[in-house]
């Protein structure tokens, strides 16, 4: 239904489980449970147990020609922040800031209460 294995599915449980995201419920019909409201929890919560907290851009390729060449028509200009500084480490650091941003504004009850509100959008107009 996923289209995710169990095995990928039962460590990704495993991570939201350790992090106090989920509960695992016990019993014949048991599974997972959110541990905290959904109101709480984040997506970049989420998504930062799953997919770890590295940065999303690394700049690695400051020695490379296109990059000399940039740096060197800069430095005729206004002067850089750093000298060997990554030329785009700003935007994306930025851009970075901003998914992190509106990540931290979306909570799962974000969600449900998108999907309950289509749900009865669709009810009415049956």
């Amino acid at each position: 239904m996923l289209g995710v294995s169990e095995s990928y599915l039962s460590k990704i449980m495993s991570k939201l489980r350790q992090d106090g995201i989920v509960r695992a419920v016990p019993g014949v019909n048991g599974g997972y449970e959110l541990a905290r409201p959904p109101e709480q929890i984040t997506f970049l919560e989420v998504i930062q147990v799953i997919e770890g907290r590295q940065r999303l851009f690394e700049c690695s390729n400051m020695d490379s020609p296109q990059h000399r060449l940039l740096a060197e028509e800069n430095a005729a200009g206004p002067a850089q922040d750093e000298p060997g500084e990554c030329l785009v480490k700003k935007v994306m650091d930025g851009a970075e800031e901003h998914l992190h941003q509106y990540l931290r504004e979306h909570t799962i009850q974000s969600v449900l209460d998108a999907a309950s509100h289509k749900s009865s959008l669709g009810a009415n107009k049956k």
